[in-house]
């Protein structure tokens, strides 16, 4: 079953017709395309046997000074396009009630982005890879300059800036590897005879743009004023899937290709997860802007992850994988109840805010579904994915364990917090409009797909065992050869 080239072609094409279509058909034809995008990618997730180590979606065995075309995909990859698919869907349907689904060039971006993120979870080759992960960031940016609060156009320059100037070291790591290599196709790399000396170099090039993409702390000083200032729908797209990117690339690129730097690099970058994980949550308890407190629960789970990925064994991944997606449909969740929450109330201030339950008990009800399934309830994806993760680092160090497992009592006080403050109370408003269709659908999708997973989990764990393994075993085998 080969896998064509129209999971990365159609967005591009969808993306550049959009920027031509008239402003009244524009809110549908997103949807539709968006539609599209995602029914394509599940038509192949569908057929898909993870048995197979990978499919090769383009396979061009060499340009000019070692470049490839090569693009594949295995459990991990095919997962991971759909979930981007997914997101993308997702935010177009939240987006159809707002102002900016009726503008051409918001939605261009839209599906300029789902291509550069398509072609990153897809590429074969390190410059390729580098290319679709800068390609991501241009149209991210647009979208939060033109339609984001014109107040912060510093914060995004900064935010532009520290994430391009970190992907520059990504690129010199890349470089670097390829001069030992007769191309930059990802098994050469991996295979590659770089002197030891130089691996840890390697390692940290890759770690600098991870590290400021997740954000990692303490390089995550762009992201509350970015989160709290961007469009809904870019809110969106930066937690649910963008900076998910960088966690696929330690997976897949920062460790299987620098494995004998991860001694070294271990334990400092599992501290550093897990200081965010407190450090967030404690920022998240004390913030009173609603957007602000998810982007510091945001900061707070993804360490979690981050520490799980570094320990790098075959439990911690199976876990972090199944935590980045429950991640992401969390964040589209609560990113889409705190702008219903805003727009209700004309303000982002918590304690401005009261009531809207009883205002609109649709949204006070589809709120608090998303705030438990934050909190991991069992039953839900999350309560699999942060049991594995806590678990994989107690089994690694008892005492970082147990800091890991504050994420759990922490995120409980906050997350309540703010449901308390915004939906709870006397209402503080004369009338507020209640959640419209594509709302309401959004929230249910969420909801339905968390509690799938958290009754199935195997539907992930089955698709991306083989990968993980194999991963293992390749990181292994290239030791014992470069030995």
């Amino acid at each position: 079953m080969p896998i064509n080239l129209e999971l990365i072609a159609l967005p591009l094409l969808f993306g550049i017709a959009s920027f031509f279509i008239p402003r009244h058909w524009a809110r549908w034809s997103t949807l539709i395309f968006a539609t599209t995008s995602l029914v394509a990618v599940l038509i192949k997730l569908l057929q898909f046997e993870p048995d197979i180590k990978e499919y090769f979606i383009n396979n061009v065995s060499s340009f000019a000074l070692g470049l490839t075309f090569n693009m594949a995909v295995d459990g991990l990859g095919i997962l991971m396009l759909g979930l981007s698919n997914l997101v993308i869907f997702l935010v177009a349907l939240s987006n159809v009630n707002r102002e900016e689904s009726s503008k051409p060039s918001f939605n261009g971006l839209l599906f300029l982005m789902q291509f550069g993120l398509n072609g990153v979870f897809a590429s074969e080759d390190g410059i390729l890879f580098y290319m679709f992960w800068e390609l991501t960031l241009i149209p991210v940016f647009l979208m939060l300059y033109w339609f984001g609060a014109k107040e912060n156009q510093k914060n995004l320059m900064t935010f532009f800036l520290y994430t391009l100037f970190g992907s520059l070291f990504m690129l010199l790591a890349i470089l670097a590897w390829g001069a030992y290599t007769p191309s930059y196709d990802y098994h050469k790399l991996m295979y590659a005879a770089v002197p030891s000396q130089y691996v840890c170099w390697i390692f940290s090039g890759f770690l600098i743009a991870f590290a400021i993409k997740i954000p990692l702390f303490p390089f995550h000083t762009w992201q509350p004023p970015t989160y709290s200032t961007a469009p809904m729908a870019g809110t969106m797209l930066l937690s649910a899937i963008m900076l998910k990117m960088a966690l696929f690339g330690m997976i897949k690129w920062m460790i299987p290709l620098s494995y004998a730097a991860l001694d070294l690099w271990q334990l400092p970058v599992i501290i550093a997860g897990l200081i965010g994980i407190v450090y967030g949550a404690v920022i998240a308890l004390r913030e009173n802007n609603i957007r602000k407190v998810f982007a510091f629960a945001s900061i707070s789970h993804l360490g979690l992850i981050a520490a799980g990925i570094m320990i790098f064994s075959f439990d911690s991944l199976m876990g972090s994988i199944l935590q980045i997606v429950n991640h992401s449909l969390i964040a589209v969740g609560l990113f889409l109840a705190a702008d219903i929450a805003i727009k209700r109330y004309g303000t982002s201030d918590l304690t401005q805010m009261g009531g809207l339950a009883k205002l609109a008990p649709r949204y006070g009800f589809w709120f608090a579904v998303t705030v438990l399934i934050a909190l991991s309830v069992p039953l839900t994806a999350g309560f699999i994915g942060e049991f594995l993760l806590i678990k994989a680092v107690f089994d690694y160090q008892m005492v970082l364990g147990i800091v890991a497992s504050l994420t759990l009592v922490l995120g409980a006080v906050y997350m309540i917090r703010a449901y308390q403050m915004s939906s709870m109370g006397a209402p503080k408003i004369p009338s507020a409009e209640d959640l419209q269709w594509n709302e309401i659908l959004v929230f249910a999708l969420i909801a339905l797909l968390t509690l799938f997973l958290g009754l199935h989990p195997e539907a992930i764990l089955q698709l991306i065992k083989p990968s993980i393994q194999h991963l293992l075993e390749s990181v292994q085998d290239t030791t014992n050869l470069l030995k």
